[in-house]
């Protein structure tokens, strides 16, 4: 679910339509159309802070303007300027209660400020005072997928398409609705649609990949994902997925990532150990399975950093990280050979747990709280210094525990992610 959420905020970026803009002002006098205008242009072309000044000079001279309260609302909801943004469409509704522009305009706010029900609620609003607009039933959908409704967001996109039946945003959220239903034919089919009916856009190409990742394609994933960033070079969901669609390529890092996704990180399992100690055997081979599943990461992420075609689409941290990784199993595999050579418990001990290390190494560069990486970071450089610490003053004891404590670290991290990553 927050795979999706964090998946669907980068594409709403290119989903919404700002309001839809264009129909907000229509009826008002000449007078105050002008600045309607020029706060519809700016949010268009995404410069929210200078329609925000464009507004407030126009609520300056008329207060009680609906539409601008609307636009402003959006303009600050673009700047993340959360309360405001509602404080405004609230105003808005209240001066208008009757328009269903108002309701409307609330609706993507709320949408923004992670409020699903209030945007449902919003919106229906809207569609009760004029059914018949398409962008409505785009923004419902839209909520529904926030709130992971998936059928109900298909029910919706449905909706606004027996209205505008080349609506591509509309085609484009029903795919991704039935592509988390499972239904493959229909997001497939949906998806290819919305690629006919506009070739050029971003949303279309990339709900596209989506299916085709999901649905074990992970070839023409790739393919749409680059797609959608010749279109849109930061559009950074399509990039994360393409790097994902790579990965998958390998049938090897593939087998592995499906075994993994078989055992949840059940962190719990721990306390069962003392209880009922054949447990401790599943405890190690699921721990191992993850171990071995971190290494494939980090090849494979080091072999496409390395790639021509994708060494650009990898931030440095990340590459060094993955080269890191590899590092690990490197010198640890060498310090067990020469323990098992010289007979040597402790280095064997000390090699195995530096290989370990990869783990929490793993688990912290792929937490995405900065708090919850910090100490992540910090747990696996303690154990650093418990390898070492073993190997100068040759106790099998320390070195055995922090082998265990590191291939561990994929169940500890699990309550570090849970209590300080957000949701997004």
């Amino acid at each position: 679910m927050d795979g999706h959420r964090a998946q669907l905020r980068h594409a709403r970026q290119r989903l919404r339509r700002l309001g839809r803009a264009d129909a907000l002002g229509e009826g008002e006098v000449v007078g105050v159309a002008d600045p309607i205008e020029r706060a519809r242009a700016l949010l268009r072309l995404r410069r929210p802070a200078d329609a925000e000044r464009e507004l407030r000079g126009l609520l300056a001279r008329e207060p009680q303007h609906t539409d601008g309260h609307a636009l402003l609302s959006l303009a600050l909801i673009e700047q993340r300027q959360v309360a405001e943004a509602v404080e405004e469409a609230q105003e808005s509704v209240r001066l208008a209660p009757d328009q269903w522009l108002p309701h409307y305009a609330a609706a993507q706010v709320y949408n923004r400020a992670r409020r699903p029900d209030d945007a449902v609620a919003a919106i229906r609003t809207a569609l009760d005072i004029s059914p018949e607009y398409a962008p409505a039933w785009e923004v419902l959908a839209r909520a529904h997928l926030l709130k992971g409704e998936w059928q109900p967001a298909v029910d919706a996109a449905l909706h606004g398409l027996s209205i505008e039946p080349e609506d591509c945003d509309l085609v484009s959220l029903a795919s991704l609705a039935y592509t988390n239903l499972g239904d493959a034919a229909q997001a497939r089919a949906a998806a290819a649609h919305a690629v006919r009916i506009d070739p050029e856009s971003p949303t279309a190409h990339f709900v596209y990949g989506q299916a085709e990742l999901r649905f074990g394609a992970p070839g023409r994933a790739a393919e749409s994902f680059r797609e959608v960033l010749r279109l849109d070079p930061g559009f950074g969901a399509a990039r994360d997925l393409l790097v994902s669609a790579l990965k998958q390529r390998n049938p090897v890092y593939r087998r592995l990532s499906w075994l993994r996704g078989r055992f949840p990180q059940g962190w719990r399992l721990i306390f069962l150990l003392p209880v009922i100690p054949p447990v401790i055997a599943v405890f190690v081979i699921l721990a191992l399975l993850h171990w071995v599943g971190w290494v494939a990461e980090a090849w494979t992420m080091v072999r496409l950093a390395r790639g021509r075609a994708t060494r650009l689409l990898f931030e440095g941290a990340e590459a060094r990280v993955a080269v890191g990784c590899l590092g690990l199993v490197a010198a640890g595999a060498a310090l067990l050979g020469l323990g098992i050579g010289l007979g040597d418990e402790v280095a064997g001990l000390a090699g195995a747990a530096v290989m370990a290390l990869v783990t929490p190494v793993q688990e912290a560069a792929h937490t995405g709280s900065p708090v919850g990486r910090a100490i992540l970071y910090g747990w696996a450089g303690l154990l650093g210094v418990a390898v070492a610490a073993s190997a100068l003053t040759a106790s099998p004891g320390t070195a055995l525990l922090a082998l265990y404590a590191a291939i561990a670290t994929v169940w500890l991290a699990t309550p570090v992610r849970g209590r300080l990553t957000p949701v997004i």
